[in-house]
């Protein structure tokens, strides 16, 4: 789904957004009978300093190697913001891979462990959105992972083709609308994948959302936000995320959700850590669960909660 026409697609996307006024051309206010709301390619050419020509062969796919200026010079005509900019930089020196599966990625024994200690949901997100590994709490929160075929572990496909995942999020069409986003960064710097490509073209055909948000060019880098969420057994949860790259591990981000002290949220997470253990200890051994009981908020006040990990 990544190929040499994303470069183009992209600027013309990019093009299409910048009004005159935004890009600061002059004499352009009010202006009525213009055909076009975006800029022209002559416009974005003489704001960049470059011909009309060049840019134009950009935007066909018929230059692939503009120079580090052109590109800097075409970042601040659109304003793209620092993801957007690494985007654009990715697209047009794209890193070509044989077009077979990249080798599994790896969780590292220690950072399992870490992950399950915590007392809040955590999970680590690898290439392609993939969830590479997740503690009990994240699970019973979102969705449990290690219950899905290994193909099926990604938080894309999941918020895209899971009912449950549009239940869970009140502000939804939001946070699908950044996944794709993010998504398209990856597709950048991977145009080969062809893992990511099967995922894309899966999402397509199933979702409709995603297809018009995918053909939208827009990227987003998840470094930190909030989600209003809402759980079958507590009720609603408004979490802060932290996206915290691991250094060591390349492609591999820990998410991190919190709640604030004192607050309703607060407290139905730490009533979902109950649930959650509470489904673990009733857990028969042929592997049915029984049906999941709302756990009492007076055991909020024992002080004597389990680990949920």
């Amino acid at each position: 789904m990544a190929g040499r026409t994303d470069l183009g697609d992209f600027l013309r996307k990019c093009r299409a957004d910048t009004t005159p006024e935004i890009a600061g051309i002059p004499g352009y206010a009010g202006q009525t009978g213009r055909r076009v709301r975006g800029l022209r390619r002559e416009e974005v050419a003489q704001l960049a300093g470059v011909s009309v020509d060049y840019y134009t062969r950009l935007e066909q796919g018929r230059h692939r190697s503009p120079s580090e200026g052109v590109l800097d010079a075409l970042g601040r005509v659109f304003q793209l913001d620092a993801a957007a900019r690494a985007h654009l930089a990715d697209l047009a020196r794209p890193v070509r891979r044989h077009a077979t599966p990249m080798p599994p990625q790896r969780v590292r024994p220690a950072m399992h462990q870490m992950i399950a200690s915590m007392d809040l949901p955590a999970f680590v997100v690898g290439r392609r959105t993939d969830v590479l590994a997740s503690n009990t709490l994240a699970r019973a929160l979102l969705t449990d992972w290690t219950r899905l075929p290994p193909r099926h572990r990604n938080y894309t496909r999941w918020v895209f083709l899971d009912p449950a995942a549009r239940e869970a999020f009140l502000n939804w069409p939001t946070v699908a609308a950044e996944v794709v986003g993010t998504l398209r960064l990856y597709a950048g710097r991977f145009p080969d994948d062809p893992l990511l490509n099967e995922l894309v073209g899966e999402l397509t055909i199933k979702s409709r959302e995603f297809r018009t948000w995918w053909n939208g060019h827009q990227v987003y880098e998840r470094t930190h936000g909030t989600k209003h969420m809402v759980h079958p057994a507590v009720g609603p949860i408004t979490i802060q995320y932290e996206a915290l790259a691991l250094p060591g591990d390349e492609e591999q981000t820990l998410f991190i959700y919190t709640t604030a002290p004192g607050s309703t949220s607060h407290d139905n997470l730490r009533l979902l850590a109950l649930w959650a253990n509470q489904q673990q200890t009733n857990t028969t051994p042929s592997g049915n669960t029984p049906a999941p009981e709302t756990p009492d908020r007076a055991s909020l006040n024992t002080g004597n909660m389990t680990d949920p990990a």
